[in-house]
């Protein structure tokens, strides 16, 4: 899938959002990605992941990927989606006490060769505390992937980062917001701001 294609299902969806929008980092951005209304669609998640899916086997080849594990809440679907894709079990990481863990009975085979799946990679954060309860937990990661990378290349891995497209979206600090924001109210999205 080109990036126009990609785009176009987030659009379709109102999955890309235009206007004011104050980020969790405390950032300003005219554009925010709501992941979640894309992947609301079955059909969707299927297509976006199958997409991603070829590119991960094209750049690590066939059967190089033993399990599939993902931050919550973002990676949750993403992250069984690219499991079904891929014909691996996929798990998922949640915070207890501020830090990712693996609960629910879930556990990783040593050595198991894990793709960490995220929606959204922005900063990256989220996807280094995942990677790292990964590592803790016995797997030997050999990927990071996402839908949609923010940072269009900028946020680096200690592992390869295999975006289905990157989407520079531009950010900006509350006292150096351009005029075109400035005249608008900010609005607080995502899992903590709009519902």
């Amino acid at each position: 899938m080109e990036k126009q294609e990609v785009l176009q299902q987030f659009r379709e969806t109102g999955a890309l959002l235009e206007g004011h929008f104050l980020l969790t980092s405390g950032l300003h951005s005219p554009i925010y990605l709501q992941c979640a209304k894309v992947l609301m669609h079955p059909d969707r998640a299927a297509l976006l992941c199958r997409a991603l899916a070829d590119r991960i086997e094209e750049r690590l080849g066939p059967n190089a990927i033993d399990l599939v594990v993902s931050p919550a809440m973002g990676g949750v679907v993403v992250g069984y989606e690219m499991g079904r894709q891929l014909s691996v079990p996929a798990m998922f990481a949640e915070r207890v006490e501020g830090s990712f863990a693996l609960r629910r009975g879930f556990e990783i085979p040593k050595g198991a060769r894990v793709l960490m799946a995220e929606d959204i990679v922005t900063t990256g954060k989220s996807s280094r505390e995942c990677i790292a309860c990964i590592r803790e937990n016995g797997g030997q990661v050999v990927a990071a992937s996402c839908l949609i990378d923010r940072s269009d290349g900028a946020v680096e891995f200690d592992v390869p980062l295999i975006a289905l497209t990157g989407f520079a979206v531009p950010a900006y600090a509350a006292d150096k917001l351009p005029p075109e924001l400035a005249g608008i109210p900010a609005v607080k999205p995502g899992s903590r701001g709009l519902r």
